[in-house]
């Protein structure tokens, strides 16, 4: 049988009956009297008290246990959480030829965010591309290419600005949450390593942190083959992950995999749907929402070379907040992919 935790009142009312059946003919329940006070004072330590191991209750389980107590379960199965990961790509720099940049220049964005060259380069023919980290980890510091950055301290023969080459600063992810951590240690607990089964492969990639999602397919290549796919979701240039993303976690695997296992790691092809859509009302409100729940549902559902129901696509948009009546005019049919394509939310068209 459950146990239900007493309320405030229902301590009072106890403490005060209590009091009463000890002491006849006395009053606990009258206003402003000492009985009452101690009922009170009584009732309100024990609310406490059971508050504190209603607390304790929830550390007992790792499905529920918070931050501190979460971080101490994932150490016994072996799990620990993903650290911040900073953002890096290259950037143009101009000026006159023969000019040097040292390694560790560093630079900064329009919004404070900085960054340093990993290594010294010189101009020549007017230009040099350089490789640049971000000097604090996290999501904040990928940028889109074109996005200009500036010296904090001048270089001789160089021009003052940088631009951010393609594919753009990727990479940065932020401290993994509780919710990613506490996902992952669940799925260990309940699959445990099998050295090297496909379950191993997805678990493996989504140790790295910026991955969001993963999928493994065994033998697409052929005998002793493994193909592992992964997103970035929470990258703004995501889903599709960068090539050094890539890399990082093909390393990071090819550390852990078995010896007889040929292991490809490839990013999917993002194949956008863009939805034809009647709304009504059709607001920017409504819009939004109703663009937010298919990211959702795509987020949820769409795996690489998976089929996206035309059911749930009219599902997502019922579902967004304000949303009263609406027309799916296109896609008319369930939007199906090949091997590695991965569906994304493309350009809406609103009617």
């Amino acid at each position: 049988m459950p146990f239900s935790r007493p309320d405030i009142q229902t301590l009072i009312d106890r403490l005060a009956g209590d009091i009463e059946s000890r002491l006849p003919g006395t009053d606990a329940r009258r206003r402003r009297s000492v009985l009452a006070a101690l009922a009170r004072a009584q009732a309100g330590a024990a609310h406490g008290l059971h508050g504190h191991l209603d607390w304790l209750a929830r550390q007992l389980m790792p499905d529920t246990a918070e931050t501190d107590h979460l971080e101490r379960w994932a150490s016994i199965w072996g799990v620990s959480r993903k650290p911040a990961a900073p953002a890096a790509g290259t950037v143009t720099f101009t000026g006159t030829d023969g000019s040097t940049i040292p390694a560790g220049t560093a630079l900064a964005r329009a919004d404070g965010a900085e960054y340093t060259t990993d290594a010294a380069a010189t101009i020549a023919a007017g230009v040099a591309s350089v490789a640049v980290t971000a000097t604090v980890p996290g999501a904040a510091g990928n940028a889109a290419a074109g996005t200009q950055l500036s010296l904090t301290a001048p270089v001789t023969g160089v021009q003052g600005q940088a631009t951010v080459d393609a594919p753009g600063l990727a990479g940065g992810a932020d401290t993994e949450d509780d919710a990613s951590l506490r996902a992952r240690l669940l799925a260990r607990i309940r699959e445990a390593p099998h050295g090297g089964n496909a379950n191993d492969y997805v678990q493996w990639a989504l140790e790295v942190p910026g991955v969001t999602r993963a999928w493994v397919y065994p033998q697409e290549l052929g005998p002793g083959t493994v193909t592992v796919r992964f997103v970035a979701d929470d990258d703004p240039a995501g889903p599709i992950p960068s090539q050094t993303l890539v890399d990082g976690v093909a390393a990071h695997i090819d550390a852990l995999r078995p010896v007889t296992a040929a292991v490809t790691v490839v990013a999917p092809v993002d194949v956008p749907i863009n939805p034809t859509i009647r709304l009504t009302p059709n607001d920017p409100a409504v819009q939004a929402a109703v663009q937010a729940e298919l990211e959702d549902m795509l987020r949820r559902e769409a795996v690489p070379g998976g089929t996206i129901l035309l059911s749930h696509i009219n599902e997502a948009i019922s579902i967004a907040a304000g949303e009263t009546d609406h027309a799916l005019v296109s896609p008319t049919a369930d939007v199906t992919h090949a091997t590695g394509e991965l569906a994304v939310l493309g350009t809406i068209t609103w009617q």
